[in-house]
């Protein structure tokens, strides 16, 4: 365990073998407290080609917003990741009402059975017919109607919708939608987003900017709660990068090289630690000595930290600069 986060370690997939028995994780994230509340505009750069990926051959489909995936069939085991909704992952092994999975970041864990449903010959929301939700959240409804019903689903940013033909008098508001249990929706236009270009570094930093003050999960991926890497992880992505989920692993990928601290840019991820091979937490470089980071130390969330504070000016041990 990290000496200076004071959480228990957990385990996860090494570099070599990320699809196996789970090692060491370094994705420990538990680090300074949210300091600054959360952007109320609303998130308009989308782009579902780089949101969270569907694995190819997926034989199964997300359908709740967010799922935690387990170390072990059993909900007090250790979460290892989460799968969000209308992701396509593919099934390893079943007990009970337990199925293990993998995702396209090569990811496994235990999902309960529930959560799933059978993906069809056809992928779920393919490219051409698929939205994303574009905001911090998206509510769906059984009619186009906020007034009407509750909605069906609250989902959060990155979260996939297969759009289908609505009647051809139908207010431009308003998408008709399947969800991935077969029966159909609506989402307000306004909620969602179709494929975008690549974000620029400074495209995405201003991106970063609009998660400040969502709270800290460890193992999160989305707006209800990310952890340090996958919050990193995801920035990097909408930049058109596809980089692994652990701190540890990513300060080791070879899609990224070595920087000193005099020489950070904008854009350049930060790795700490208690020494270069125990990487426990990750943010990214914005300049003027400042980084964005999650983290989960006294009031967690999404904040900016300045490098040159205790204890982060102690804990550098790597920084890195993304391969374009």
């Amino acid at each position: 365990m990290s000496h200076w986060i004071g959480k228990t370690s957990t385990t996860r997939r090494d570099s070599a073998s990320r699809t196996q028995t789970p090692s060491l994780r370094a994705n420990h994230c538990a680090s300074l407290g949210r300091t600054l509340l959360l952007a109320s505009t609303p998130l308009l750069i989308a782009g579902t080609a780089l949101a969270q990926k569907s694995a190819p051959g997926a034989d199964f489909v997300a359908g709740q917003p967010v799922i935690n995936m387990f170390a072990q069939p059993a909900s007090d085991s250790r979460v290892t990741s989460q799968v969000l909704y209308g992701t396509g992952v593919i099934s390893q092994e079943k007990q009970g009402e337990w199925i293990k999975i993998r995702t396209a970041d090569d990811y496994t864990g235990w999902v309960a059975a529930s959560g799933l449903r059978p993906q069809s010959t056809t992928p779920y929301a393919p490219e051409g017919k698929a939205v994303q939700v574009a905001g911090l959240s998206a509510n769906v409804y059984r009619e186009p109607s906020v007034t009407e019903h509750a909605p069906l689903l609250l989902l959060p940013w990155e979260s996939r919708l297969e759009v289908v033909p609505g009647p051809a008098n139908q207010d431009d508001r308003w998408l008709k939608v399947r969800l991935v249990d077969g029966q159909t929706a609506w989402v307000q236009r306004g909620d969602v987003a179709t494929p975008a270009a690549p974000l620029t570094i400074d495209e995405s930093l201003q991106l970063a900017h609009r998660f400040l003050g969502i709270t800290y999960t460890w193992g999160g991926v989305s707006t209800f709660g990310f952890d340090c890497s996958g919050f990193t992880q995801m920035i990097v992505r909408r930049r058109g990068i596809e980089m692994p989920r652990d701190a540890r692993i990513q300060a080791a990928w070879t899609g990224v090289a070595p920087v000193e601290r005099k020489d950070l840019r904008p854009g350049d991820l930060l790795f700490f630690g208690a020494r270069p091979t125990h990487i426990t937490h990750t943010g990214m470089y914005l300049g003027d000595g400042e980084f964005i980071h999650d983290t989960a130390h006294g009031h967690p969330g999404v904040q900016i930290s300045r490098l040159d504070d205790m204890p982060w000016t102690q804990l550098l041990v790597a920084a890195r600069r993304v391969k374009q």
